[in-house]
């Protein structure tokens, strides 16, 4: 993974924690997509409003990271996400975050890969 790949890589967990739509879409190419299991598949500039409008606080415990194989522009991070809802409520569960880069470094593609059983209800219990 190239220096500026895995630079992202970081750059977007500290601003998916500090819950900046504004620093997390900085890192996206224009018309990026994300996939997530409880969101669906969508461009990232709706998907981040999305997520913090549902969002009080979140914090992020890294636990790995991990490099493609040449040329792919690609890397992953796993971490445990402690998200707290925008009611309050706390769900913290072990997630991957596969992404592919344009040439710049910038975010194209994002898959977000985890169990969603306790965070589908608990989104369920905050849209009421």
């Amino acid at each position: 993974m190239p220096a500026a790949a895995s630079q992202t890589i970081a750059e977007y967990l500290n601003a998916l924690e500090s819950g900046s739509a504004g620093a997390v879409l900085a890192l996206f190419a224009p018309g990026a997509v994300v996939y997530s299991p409880l969101y669906g598949q969508q461009p990232a500039a709706e998907f981040y409003p999305a997520l913090f409008a549902d969002s009080s606080s979140s914090r992020i415990e890294p636990l790995n990271a991990f490099q493609s194989l040449p040329p792919a522009l690609a890397g992953a991070a796993y971490f445990r996400y402690h998200w707290t809802l925008a009611n309050g409520q706390l769900v913290v569960f072990d997630c991957v975050d596969i992404f592919q880069f344009n040439d710049q470094g910038l975010i194209t593609d994002l898959r977000i890969i985890y169990d969603a059983s306790e965070t589908r209800r608990a989104l369920s219990e905050l849209k009421g």
